[in-house]
């Protein structure tokens, strides 16, 4: 059944239209075939653009009032179709589209200013170009989810501050090599992924400034041959400053490929704080509680409780590290100007933005609700191993050249192994003299992981109260960008 179209007019979003009502049938006396048809329709998943295509268009049209080519009846006839069509869809897509959908969103926008303006929509066409309207598409739609990924960084960096000031202090092992090496906390452990999310949040704000230019008035490849003020309409659409070259502008995706890379690496940092999760979670290192509404069970044993968003958020980088090099591939070799191959861009970059979102969200509700075994990571930190850095270290104050200081340690860890006893802080004083002559045994035996880790009291050092206040700086930066 036909819907009733903006103003009034009965036309459904997805009728057939004849080739000569396409945007560019006039040159074809045969319908398209059905298989081409099939492969290059495009509405099913750049619907979501029509939004941007409706500014775009809006603008585009009084950029022609001005060149003469749409009188005052006829901008303001489009002014309310753009309107009514802009408040049905209320920020979202069209409808899914059905049998005899349009072929792209372009078309979609133009059938239903056709419904509602009749021929002043003809003549939107003057001087532009779909190669044009998709490329200013795709940057409005990125500028527009800006502040969405905002906030989601912004919650994942709360969250992360929140776990980091509350674990400050719960010592754990840092790694190396996968080998224990210097004691940590948690909070400073967490602390890292947050440096790292910071990183990700700048290099997507980067890209968002990089992709302001408008391409509106490139044409097909040549420019507009019209009187049209170009920076003026990028300033109409919130964009920095017009594009430098017509067949640049149509055909580049570099700001594309740019927003894969960003969302990959913010993918393989997530990725890489899920496996450590995951491993910290697990029954070997048990000092992490994943909380019961991120994991799930087994159907098969009922002790299991399997931590699944964070593998599910680890598996989930693959994806989007597989979307940047699509995008890449699909550039590669493609000559001036634009090309059909480019309708392929946008299903990897929607799923990578929707993914990355996804991922986003998850990470920050399991960081806010995770919680700590305090007694397994006690038990962890203990490992004496863990204070031979800082045994070096009481050494080189007491003048020691570090060299020589890490080689008498290694000997005394050695004959602390040879003996049976890997705590070097247990063999008799007599050996404790012998192989550090400078050190009073008292100030070996008090050697712990606590007094280790607060010795670290450096900017960007892993001691509680650089870690608490490097959390609350945090803290401040998510709340003024969340705002």
């Amino acid at each position: 059944m036909a819907e009733a179209g903006i103003g009034g007019a009965a036309l459904s979003p997805g009728a057939e239209t004849t080739m000569a009502e396409k945007l560019w049938g006039g040159r074809f006396q045969r319908p398209t075939a059905a298989e081409l048809e099939r492969i290059s329709e495009s509405f099913s998943f750049d619907r979501r653009l029509a939004g941007a295509e409706i500014r775009g268009t809006r603008v585009h049209a009084h950029r022609l009032r001005q060149a003469g080519v749409l009188d005052a009846a006829e901008l303001a006839a489009l002014e309310r179709g753009l309107d009514q069509l802009a408040a049905e869809l209320d920020g979202g897509p069209p409808p899914a589209p059905a049998a005899g959908a349009p072929e792209d969103v372009h078309t979609y926008v133009f059938q239903r200013l056709l419904a509602a303006a009749g021929d002043a929509a003809r003549k939107l066409q003057t001087g532009r170009s779909r190669n044009e309207q998709v490329a200013l598409d795709l940057r409005l739609y990125l500028l527009d989810l800006r502040p969405e990924f905002e906030r989601h960084f912004a919650a994942l960096l709360t969250a992360l501050a929140g776990f980091a000031e509350a674990h400050a202090e719960i010592v754990i092992p840092g790694y190396t090599h996968g080998q224990r090496a210097q004691p940590i906390s948690l909070g400073h452990h967490a602390l890292a992924y947050a440096e790292m999310l910071l990183r990700d949040r700048e290099r997507f704000e980067q890209a968002c400034r990089r992709l302001a230019v408008s391409p509106l008035g490139s044409g097909a490849l040549a420019g507009a041959p019209l009187a049209y003020d170009r920076e003026l309409a990028a300033r109409e659409l919130g964009l920095e400053r017009a594009s430098r070259n017509s067949l640049d502008a149509v055909g580049d995706r570099d700001f594309v490929a740019e927003i894969h890379f960003v969302l990959a690496q913010l993918g393989i940092h997530l990725s890489r704080w899920a496996e450590d999760w995951i491993l910290y979670a697990g029954a070997e290192f048990g000092w992490l509680i994943i909380a019961d509404e991120y994991a799930t069970g087994s159907s098969l044993m009922p002790q299991k409780k399997n931590p699944d968003a964070l593998e599910l958020i680890r598996g989930k980088a693959a994806r989007l590290a597989g979307n940047l090099m699509q995008s890449l591939v699909l550039q590669k070799g493609l000559p001036l100007a634009y090309n059909r191959d480019l309708q392929e861009d946008k299903p990897a970059l929607f799923d990578s933005l929707d993914t990355a979102r996804d991922c986003l969200a998850l990470a920050a509700g399991v960081a806010a609700s995770a919680g700590v075994d305090a007694r397994r990571a006690a038990r962890a930190a203990a490992d004496p191993a863990l204070l031979a850095t800082d045994l070096a270290d009481l050494l080189v104050e007491r003048g020691v050249a570090f060299h020589a200081a890490h080689a008498q340690v290694g000997r005394l860890i050695a004959a602390a192994l040879a003996a049976g006893d890997a705590d070097f802080r247990a063999l008799p004083e007599a050996e404790l003299q012998r192989f550090l002559p400078q050190l009073p045994a008292a100030d070996v035996r008090a050697l712990d992981a606590a007094r280790c880790l607060a010795r670290r009291d450096i900017l960007g050092g892993a001691a509680p109260a650089q870690v608490r206040a490097r959390a609350r700086e945090l803290h401040r930066f998510a709340a003024r960008t969340d705002n």
